[in-house]
């Protein structure tokens, strides 16, 4: 349903961003100039009448609510995990193993109308206080369940990868819309202006379908996208100057191409992409002094590198990710996305084929890592101030996808997803599947109430946060609207 509530009007009947849009080329240089910063300005002074203290019109906005979540860690567990193999409890689906029966599903291979139920291959058993039925998948996830909201009635629009992806990650299964994140550092910003505000680390063994579709800013300007981080090495490429060059010398020869740059968007409208181009200069600049001790897991402690799974192979990757999330959400970065699994099958949860070898070699890939930073956050007092989901772009159906064998096809109508620590009540689970685990049927819950549910932890109405484009106040859940998941929110 969509929120009666209407930005702010007060420029002659237009909202601020449309006076902006009509005001034309003179407001492109003020952004500019702001994104560049004050001490910028003033030293070079490109300005045609030299003043300075301007408001950037792409600052942060200050959230209305009281936000609870200073950060979000977004857990993408890329292909679709199975949710009746390991978070969706349903006994009556093990008695049916290998029966066909009628069953609605759509997936990759179409509308079907029945099926060969494929008996969840793992046991479940209860944790904690709460006693979460949770699968031996995520024995050490189970340890944490008093601290997560398990939602287990999501939906999505779409059951193929790619735009489900999209959907998942920028609320529309269409591409050119700012991603989740984008809109996180539109609204916030970064709290440290040495690291971005958006990072996203992929899976050792590649990106997901569609690339960097995935972290797009859209129509925003290009200085709200993700920045993708590495868990080792430089933590950017091409990020050190060439040997040789004094930090000296780079500052003047940013500072003159700045200049330059700056002298040519002034007299022009649209400058988003050169002022964010500028700003990525700024920022690359500003990095190297911060990033390498950022992304320096030596300083951790060893029991705290093996809480996260870093003294075993199978964890080591995962792990170091995670515990990197922990510190560039200490030092203010607002969303961190972490990918689960790289572009091909055998690299992600995609279970067409055996899946109980690709639900077991995942899960022990990412189960350890992920409790440790749930464990890790709490003991350091961040958990209350930091946000983290969990959930693949749709889940997957209770029947066999082939005539042999244990994989199943994707499912969009059913899964679950959950969140953990920013203001969320810890040790419940909201909405239902049906009996199978195939489809949502009570308290269903649209991605977008997710998305909803997200920006409301950190302080934002998802149906206010607008950016002007195309003669529309364009907002991440679309011109229909999304309320939060009220039932998960302490």
């Amino acid at each position: 349903m969509a929120n009666s509530k209407k930005p702010n009007r007060d420029f002659c009947g237009r909202t601020r961003r449309e006076f902006l849009w009509q005001a034309g080329g003179g407001f492109g240089a003020v952004a500019l100039t702001g994104l560049l910063g004050p001490d910028w300005f003033t030293k070079q002074a490109v300005a045609a009448d030299g003043r300075s203290g301007y408001t950037n019109p792409l600052a942060p906005k200050a959230p209305p609510l009281p936000g609870k979540a200073k950060s979000v860690i977004f857990l993408f567990m890329y292909g679709g995990p199975s949710q009746v193999d390991t978070f969706d409890y349903k006994p009556d689906l093990y008695p049916l193993d290998g029966k066909t029966i009628e069953v609605k599903t759509f997936g990759r291979g179409g509308h079907r109308n029945e099926g060969r139920v494929v008996g969840p291959k793992w046991n479940f058993k209860p944790y904690g206080q709460s006693g979460k039925y949770v699968s031996d998948l995520f024995p050490h996830v189970g340890e944490c369940v008093d601290d997560i909201a398990f939602i287990h009635s999501m939906y999505a629009d779409s059951p193929l990868h790619g735009s489900a992806l999209l959907m998942m990650n920028c609320g529309r299964i269409l591409s050119g819309h700012p991603s989740l994140g984008s809109w996180v550092n539109y609204g916030l910003g970064t709290e440290n202006q040495n690291l971005p505000g958006y990072v996203v680390m992929l899976d050792e063994s590649g990106g997901p379908i569609s690339g960097a579709k995935n972290w797009t800013s859209g129509y925003m300007p290009a200085t709200y996208q993700g920045v993708v981080m590495r868990s080792q090495g430089s933590p950017i490429l091409d990020l050190q100057p060439p040997d040789g060059v004094p930090r000296e010398l780079q500052r003047d020869m940013i500072d003159h191409l700045n200049a330059q740059n700056a002298a040519h968007a002034a007299s022009r409208a649209d400058n988003s992409n050169l002022a964010a181009r500028i700003e990525s200069f700024e920022l690359a600049y500003r990095m190297q002094a911060e990033a390498p001790e950022a992304v320096d897991l030596s300083l951790e402690s060893e029991s705290t590198r093996e809480l996260y799974g870093m003294d075993r192979r199978e964890t080591r990757d995962f792990g170091k990710k995670c515990l990197l999330a922990r510190r560039l959400a200490e030092r203010g970065v607002r969303f961190i996305q972490i990918y689960a699994g790289g572009a091909h099958n055998d690299h992600n949860w995609d279970a067409h084929g055996d899946l109980e070898d690709n639900h077991n070699k995942h899960a022990t890939a990412t189960d350890k890592p992920i409790a440790g930073l749930l464990k890790d956050l709490k003991r350091r007092g961040m958990l209350d101030e930091t946000l983290v989901v969990w959930g693949g772009e749709f889940g997957r159906q209770p029947t066999a996808e082939y005539a042999e064998g244990t994989g199943r096809d994707h499912n969009s109508y059913g899964f679950t997803m959950w969140m953990a620590g920013g203001g969320i009540k810890g040790g419940i689970s909201v909405g239902e599947t049906d009996e199978l685990g195939s489809e949502a049927v009570v308290d269903r819950f649209h991605v977008k109430n997710l998305h909803a549910t997200i920006l409301n932890q950190l302080g934002f109405d998802a149906n206010a946060l607008t950016y002007f484009h195309n003669g529309l106040d364009e907002s991440l859940v679309g011109v229909e609207g999304a309320m939060p998941i009220h039932q998960i929110i302490a």
